[in-house]
């Protein structure tokens, strides 16, 4: 809709994710405002109130003592009153509603983003799904989900829904991966011990249409093990969660085992040290 140009539209965060957005918008004709910490954009923070639209794609880390949103909490205060704000950072389900709850002079959203960082720029243009989570069922939540939508970047499916059924599917799509390589992983010394070439195996599951194989590969990157700024906080976050509303324990139990699988293989090939350090603490690199 060209009359959605008119818009300004803010970033919040000049990561990966923020970034490569702010760079699709821009190459689509929209005006862009970018706000971060660093060169050239801090001097941007007041510009943010004027934006009629500010995507928010700061981190949400998780350390030894919890899921941490104080960063995002912090990022919606800057957004102008009666304007809308578009969460894009992974978050615990409940976020959006607590945060909507604490500024009830924004529109707050959330809408998950499935970029991975090396195809970032070609994902943030051609998205598989876009999904706004709306903290509250009204007309003004509703609207601005709509309006979002006209603006992002076409894709082959929509969805509107409550923000936690959004939040919590960001974590079911980050969860399938990290379960599916340390699975892999598994799989992977098995057919070692076995004498067994990987290599025909792989291209086995890489032509077989009931498996996702973007997660098969064991050895990737730098090491093995499900690593990168995203999996190894978010499972951990969701984990914590899960024990805190679920009473399972053989649930839990099945968590915990691929947590501490996936920092064994992590730190045994020494992928990632300092993500996983970040997230357990400096010891689990001794207890693995």
């Amino acid at each position: 809709m060209e009359i959605n140009k008119n818009k300004k539209v803010g970033f919040i965060g000049q990561g990966y994710i923020g970034k490569n957005y702010a760079d699709d918008f821009e190459k689509r004709g929209y005006e862009v405002v970018r706000y971060a910490l660093e060169e050239p954009y801090i001097t941007n923070k007041e510009k943010i109130q004027e934006c009629d639209v500010v995507f928010i794609a700061v981190p949400t880390p998780t350390t030894p003592e919890g899921f941490d949103d104080r960063i995002i909490r912090e990022a919606i205060s800057l957004v102008g009153i009666g304007k809308v704000a578009v969460i894009k950072s992974t978050i615990i389900p409940g976020t959006t509603e607590s945060i909507q709850k604490a500024h009830s002079d924004v529109v707050v959203l959330n809408s998950p983003e499935f970029l991975s960082e090396v195809t970032a720029a070609h994902d943030a243009a051609n998205p598989a799904q876009n999904i706004i989570g709306i903290p509250e069922d009204t007309d003004k939540h509703r609207e601005a989900a709509e309006f979002v939508l006209s603006i992002l970047p076409k894709s082959p499916s929509s969805l509107i829904c409550k923000s936690t059924e959004s939040e919590l599917f960001k974590y079911a799509h980050n969860l399938s991966g990290y379960t599916q390589i340390v699975l892999f992983n598994i799989i992977y010394d098995l057919a070692k011990k076995l004498d067994c070439d990987w290599e025909p195996i792989q291209k086995a599951v890489e032509a077989d249409p009931f498996i996702s194989n973007r997660y098969a590969r064991p050895v990737h990157k730098s090491g093995r093990g499900a690593g990168g700024h995203c999996f190894i906080k978010d499972f951990a976050a969701f984990t914590d969660l899960y024990e805190k509303c679920i009473d399972d324990k053989e649930g839990v139990k099945a968590l915990r085992s691929f947590e501490e699988k996936n920092k064994e293989l992590l730190s045994k090939s020494g992928k990632d040290i300092d993500l996983l350090c970040g997230v357990y603490g400096d010891k689990v690199v001794d207890k693995a």
